[in-house]
């Protein structure tokens, strides 16, 4: 990008131009905007651009930009409203030599989208290249996009948003732009494998993403979900810088919004919190069927990288290294999008592992780390906890009022609900999943079902056993019950029965425990 900068833009860099205190002003560009940091706040100004993407060419058209910036990331407001994000979108008049922000819309000569700074090192990317990022972290996060996309707008049935025929035009242009701008035979073939990936997968997936659509699973997102777009507020993780200027780009799929932070983690080397992440999101939005599509997305998201670094590698044939690192990158996406499709070397490595133990002995925790150390392959986590609530349609934090032994914790209800875990770990396996079942299993038969699968399935079989002292279990069960932040509505009564009914493992059991 160009370091010269019009007039207005100049004239932004004195600090006496602000409405409030400022000592210094910083200039950020972008390919479609300029940022100014100015004490304790930010102003976007959209560059005067037509591209094939974005349009900010008239007056006008940066002003609906700006207001629809502030609409759509409004939408990410965290739950403490001082420490709102997007404030306005603001006038700014008097003339280019001489600014004023504010005033009549009717006198603009430009327009800002007015934000609260924040410390950059908050920003996700910057957390995870220090080593921060950890699995709560993750877990708030993917509560807090399962939150926003619930209460998003639902596209509408006859729209042009979010159809099987889009989602393959998408594709299939990251493919074409790869195929025109390489020309190493390596990187031609990896295109190649991977066009032919993606023919086959939207083939077997249309009447899948035709079914989420009529099912409302295609509402208004973020549509650039990466981690560089996230950033840690206290004790919360939200979302910003929406994509405002594309509609098509923003009304997607909720799984190809949560596949770009999937894929963004593993790109960063980070599989195992991209799992934690998952798994999180799964639970708190209930979407069965998102993990058939979710790795079709995320190697469009990949895809999506490595078109844009080669448009940027062919630009930059003056600039000899910088065209180096640009064409890495290009193959570093390529690379990451042949592992999320598995393709060879990288075939998928399905497994079954379950957990065993009483109330409070530690199950999720140990599935959680099982599920953090899943470095070469996808994994998914299935909480019985969850599922319960789920086929009764209740959302995993939801109290349901059952007493013990009666409603959702009824003998039918118990049995339904394994039956469930059973028939989406066997539908999980089958996609090439990893799969851990978070549940008791405190009975032998219990156990052996999941185990028969493994074997039905081919796949490796493995037991997290967790244990811990009586009055330990009887304390973390009164803590969960007063924290009121978990699915599970273990109480010390069933706890109790519990003792009464535990079959303990097998030797044969005891020889497929994983090490705690």
């Amino acid at each position: 990008m160009s370091v010269a900068v019009p007039p207005l833009i100049a004239a932004l860099l004195e600090p006496t131009r602000y409405p409030h205190p400022v000592d210094r002003v910083e200039l950020l560009q972008t390919h479609g905007a300029w940022v100014l940091l100015a004490g304790d706040r930010a102003y976007k100004i959209k560059k005067p651009v037509a591209l094939s993407f974005m349009d900010f060419s008239t007056l006008d058209k940066r002003r609906t930009a700006c207001e629809a910036e502030l609409r759509v990331n409004s939408r990410f407001a965290p739950s403490d409203p001082t420490s709102r994000l997007y404030l306005a979108a603001l006038p700014i008049t008097g003339t280019a030599q001489a600014p004023v922000i504010g005033g009549e819309p009717a006198q603009a000569i430009e327009w800002a989208v007015q934000m609260r700074r924040f410390p950059e090192a908050d920003r996700l990317d910057h957390v995870a290249a220090r080593g921060e990022l950890t699995p709560a972290m993750l877990q708030a996060l993917a509560r807090h996009v399962a939150g926003f996309q619930a209460t998003a707008t639902v596209a509408d049935e006859d729209g042009p948003w979010g159809r099987p025929e889009d989602v393959a035009g998408f594709a299939r242009d990251n493919l074409a732009s790869l195929r025109t701008t390489l020309v190493d035979d390596t990187d031609l073939l990896t295109v190649a494998a991977l066009s032919d990936w993606t023919e086959t997968r939207l083939n077997e997936l249309t009447p899948l993403l035709q079914q989420r659509r009529a099912e409302g699973h295609v509402r208004e997102g973020h549509g650039d979900l990466h981690l560089a777009n996230l950033v840690r507020l206290g004790g919360e993780v939200m979302a910003f810088d929406a994509i405002e200027f594309n509609d098509a780009l923003r009304w997607v799929d909720v799984a190809s919004d949560i596949a770009f932070t999937w894929m963004d983690l593993w790109h960063i080397g980070q599989p195992g919190l991209a799992q934690v992440l998952l798994s999180e999101w799964l639970d708190a939005s209930g979407d069965v069927s998102a993990p058939a599509v979710l790795p079709f997305f995320a190697v469009y998201r990949a895809l999506v990288r490595a078109k844009v670094a080669g448009i940027r590698w062919t630009q930059l044939g003056a600039s000899p290294d910088q065209a180096t690192l640009a064409l890495e990158e290009v193959r570093t996406y390529l690379w990451l999008a042949s592992r999320l499709a598995g393709l060879p070397p990288f075939l998928p490595s399905p497994a079954l592992v379950i957990t065993h133990g009483l109330s409070g002995s530690g199950k999720t925790w140990a599935s959680t780390r099982w599920l953090a150390a899943q470095a070469d392959g996808r994994a998914i986590r299935l909480r019985s906890d969850v599922e319960r609530k789920r086929l009764h349609g209740l959302a995993a934090l939801a109290a349901s009022g059952s007493g013990l032994n009666t409603g959702l914790y009824s003998a039918q209800a118990h049995g339904d609900t394994y039956a469930s875990l059973r028939s989406r770990a066997a539908e999980l396996l089958d996609q090439g999943w990893r799969v851990v079942v978070d549940a008791a299993f405190l009975r032998q038969h219990e156990r052996q079902a999941f185990a028969d699968l493994a074997k039905a399935q081919g796949v490796p079989f493995a037991i997290l056993a967790c244990v811990a002292p009586v009055e330990v279990l009887r304390e973390r069960i009164r803590a969960r019950q007063a924290g009121g932040r978990d699915a599970s509505e273990a109480t010390l009564a069933v706890l109790e029965q519990q003792l009464g009914w535990a079959e303990p493992l097998t030797d044969s059991e005891r020889a497929c425990t994983l090490p705690q």
